[in-house]
């Protein structure tokens, strides 16, 4: 199993982290509720899991510009 990160604006893997037992208190799962789970959080038939985060890029863009939190993905 594999946590693979990508940025919820942009779609740009962010990283990826490869160990077989993982704990959802050690990534902070455990800090969000069920509607933050569905919508960040998806299961891959392989196992994998797929998060959405921010990445740098996007999150610089949004600390120069917070008008852009209205939009879903704002990078053209």
């Amino acid at each position: 199993m594999s946590l693979h990160y990508f940025c919820r604006h942009c779609g740009t893997k962010v990283g990826t982290l490869d160990k077989m037992s993982i704990h959802s208190e050690e990534l902070g799962f455990h800090q969000l509720n069920d509607e933050e789970r569905q919508e960040m959080i998806s299961y891959q038939t392989s196992g994998d899991i797929h998060i959405k985060t921010i990445c740098e890029d996007c999150q610089e863009a949004l600390e120069r510009n917070p008008e852009l939190h209205q939009y879903e993905s704002f990078i053209q």
